[in-house]
């Protein structure tokens, strides 16, 4: 009697690796390099500037961009190239710090709101409010009423962020909330942190990643508003508002005290948010089908 024959079984299809994402787009692998070597240059900046931010020489005021100083001086001789290394430490710190904060509040937030039905009515109408007020508005009366200081900055821009945050991850979790695993979860005795921990969590990662690339872009961007209105930094801290700021009195007789810096933040906006978009992608489960 001969064996009975068997069908074959398709092997499962494997997930797409990384490379093969990066790959697919590359979008991120550009946002990432151009991102990196802006850090790399804002974090090696007291060893690479060629001369002290701070340093003042009034025979070499307003020099054009040369040998002696890369991108010129300013109306106090100091060398801009020097002070644009610098203030991308400041501008990286607060991008960083702002969407790191904002992040976990917003996470915390956005996990009561969504998976408590009595407390979601309280706090998303808080929540509503703050986000009526514009972002920017709120930051400038913030740093009016305290003292200039880089924690100030941060604290005034994070507040205004929190809100999307929350509303990103509530929607989330009311997704997550109505799955079947998650009322067999509950229906076995499961404790809201390990449900929280094990379950609901795992799925705000990704927007949540992609989110606080947007945040830390918005942030650079606005500490630079604040910062060229007089009411972020302090004036004597290197940023690049503060720099672009300084040289719009000159911007006729020496346009390089604003060109330099205004590129430096363009492109770090741009990386940012082009490593954002990439992340959507990669990130995205139903893009990451086709393949």
């Amino acid at each position: 009697m001969s064996a009975t024959t068997l069908p074959a079984v398709a092997a499962p299809r494997s997930r797409p690796g990384l490379l093969r994402r990066f790959r697919r787009y590359p979008l991120p692998s550009i946002g990432a390099i151009l991102l990196l070597a802006l850090v790399v240059s804002a974090l090696a900046a007291p060893w690479i500037a060629p001369h002290d931010p701070f340093e003042m020489n009034v025979v070499d005021r307003l020099v054009p961009p040369g040998a002696d100083y890369t991108f010129g001086t300013d109306a106090y001789g100091r060398d801009i190239f020097s002070r644009t290394l610098h203030g991308g430490r400041v501008s990286l710190f607060i991008g960083v710090s702002v969407a790191i904060a904002s992040t976990a509040i917003g996470l915390l937030i956005g996990v009561v709101a969504g998976y408590f039905r009595m407390a979601d009515a309280i706090l998303m109408r808080v929540m509503d409010g703050l986000m009526a007020i514009p972002g920017i508005l709120l930051a400038i009366a913030l740093m009016s009423l305290t003292r200039a200081s880089i924690w100030v900055v941060i604290v005034a821009i994070t507040i205004p962020e929190v809100p999307r945050v929350v509303r990103l991850v509530r929607a989330v979790v009311l997704t997550v909330r109505e799955q079947v695993y998650i009322e067999a979860a509950t229906a076995i005795g499961t404790r809201f942190p390990r449900l929280m921990w094990r379950h609901i969590l795992p799925n705000t990662v990704a927007p949540l990643i992609v989110q606080a690339t947007y945040i830390a872009a918005s942030a650079v961007l606005v500490e630079s508003y604040l910062s060229f209105l007089g009411v972020g930094t302090p004036p004597e801290v290197p940023s690049w508002g503060n720099i672009i700021a300084e040289g719009r009195l000159y911007v006729q007789i020496a346009f390089w005290n604003i060109l330099f810096p205004s590129i430096f933040l363009a492109l770090m906006v741009l990386s940012i948010n082009v490593l954002g978009d990439g992340l959507r992608d990669m990130l995205d489960p139903r893009l990451a089908r086709r393949l």
